[in-house]
C-alpha cells in the first residue's frame, strides 16, 4: 500500500475523531479523558513485567499529560470546593505517577488507576443526569471548562 493511501486513511480517521470530540458534551469529554488515562496506565502496567521500561515510561507520561489537561481545565471561580478538591487530587495523581515512573512501581500505578476509575464513575453519573435533564450549554455547574 502506498504512503499516500495510508496517510489519506489516517487523515480521514483524524477528521472523524476531531468531529466526534467537537460534538460531545464537556462531561463526556472528561469521561473520555479518564478512559484514556486509565487505558495508558493499564498498558504501562502490562509492560512492567517483561521490563519494557521505554513503553512504561511513555504511557505513564501520556497519562500524566491527560491529568495535566484535566487540571488546566478546572474553573476555580465557578467550581469553588469541587474544583479545589479536584485540583488536590490531580496534583496528588501527578506526584504519584512521577514516583511510579521513577521506581517502575506497579502498586502505585494500581492506586492511581483506582482513583481515576472512581473519578470516572462519578463523572459518568453526572453525564447520566445531564442526559435526563439537559441544561443550557453555557451553564457549567461542574466548575470545569475545556473550551480553549
Amino acid at each position: 500500500m502506498s504512503l499516500a493511501r495510508k496517510t489519506g486513511a489516517y487523515s480521514g480517521y483524524n477528521e472523524y475523531k476531531a468531529n466526534e470530540i467537537s460534538t460531545v458534551s464537556q462531561i463526556k469529554l472528561i469521561v473520555m479523558l479518564f478512559d484514556g488515562a486509565i487505558r495508558f496506565l493499564g498498558i504501562a502496567m502490562d509492560n512492567m513485567n517483561p521490563r519494557k521500561y521505554d513503553v512504561v515510561n511513555n504511557h505513564i507520561i501520556k497519562a500524566q499529560d491527560i491529568i495535566t489537561e484535566l487540571l488546566l481545565s478546572l474553573n476555580m471561580e465557578e467550581g469553588k470546593e469541587v474544583a479545589n478538591g479536584l485540583l488536590s487530587l490531580y496534583i496528588y495523581l501527578k506526584k504519584r505517577l512521577l514516583e511510579a515512573n521513577m521506581k517502575k512501581d506497579k502498586q502505585i500505578v494500581e492506586e492511581c488507576i483506582k482513583i481515576l476509575t472512581e473519578l470516572k464513575t462519578s463523572w459518568e453519573e453526572l453525564e447520566k443526569k445531564e442526559v435526563t435533564s439537559p441544561q443550557n450549554s453555557t451553564v457549567r455547574p461542574t466548575g470545569i471548562s475545556i473550551t480553549g
